[in-house]
């Protein structure tokens, strides 16, 4: 257990809508190893978001356990939430979400500045991310000078930039094409050998699900 990051046990997700009740998530269990890199596969509307968004905090669970790094998210009110999720997780989304009327650099701050990190930390750490990821000369653009794939690696060190020990990724590749959604991938396998950060997808290409090191997939809100 020493080894485990993340511990889901029975973990259950139900949606009120109009008089349905929907089953998001059904009993799902799993532990996730430091440093392991797992793909979630599974159809549209099978609960992987939904999953995702319980191991980030950003949904509660309808029942179960969610333990991230031995901390029960469960236990933590709303503002300890906060504090521990901006410290322990990123969360990339499929839509990239940077603010038009911001230059890169300063939407990729935007994080360590809600997490009080000094202004020069936050500089230091963006100059090193960009430089991994080959964004060092888009620094001054705005996103709407930036392509696809630039746009996403930007999204995705936006989300390391307050050194997370679990990083999160929603359809990471949902939007780009086949070279770019290569690109990425290989910059998760980069990110995971430099920092040894844990990597959750959650995926329904096949693909890009092959190159993690396991593979879980759901259907219907359940883990089969």
């Amino acid at each position: 257990m020493d080894n485990v990051i993340i511990s889901i046990k029975d973990l259950t997700k139900t949606y009120k809508l109009g008089h349905n009740i929907v089953q998001a998530l059904s009993g799902a269990s799993i532990d996730v190893q430091k440093g392991e890199f797992l793909a979630v596969v599974g159809p549209s509307g099978s609960g992987k978001s939904t999953l995702l968004q319980l191991i980030a905090g950003l949904e509660k669970p309808s029942s179960g356990v969610v333990l991230i790094d031995g901390v029960n998210l469960k236990t933590l009110s709303d503002r300890k939430l906060s504090r521990f999720r901006g410290q322990t997780i990123g969360f990339i989304f499929q839509f990239f979400y940077l603010q038009p009327f911001l230059r890169l650099s300063r939407n990729i701050e935007v994080p360590g500045m809600f997490a009080r990190l000094k202004r020069k930390e936050r500089q230091q750490r963006i100059q090193q991310l960009a430089e991994v990821v080959g964004l060092t000369d888009r620094l001054s653009h705005f996103p709407s000078e930036l392509s696809g794939g630039q746009i996403q690696r930007a999204a995705i060190i936006r989300a390391l930039i307050n050194q997370p020990k679990i990083l999160l990724a929603d359809e990471p590749t949902g939007n780009l094409d086949s070279i770019n959604s290569a690109a990425i991938i290989e910059l998760f396998e980069q990110i995971r050998r430099q920092f040894g950060t844990t990597i959750i997808i959650a995926t329904h290409d096949a693909a890009i699900a092959a190159r993690a090191d396991r593979i879980i997939y759901i259907k219907d809100g359940a883990i089969i």
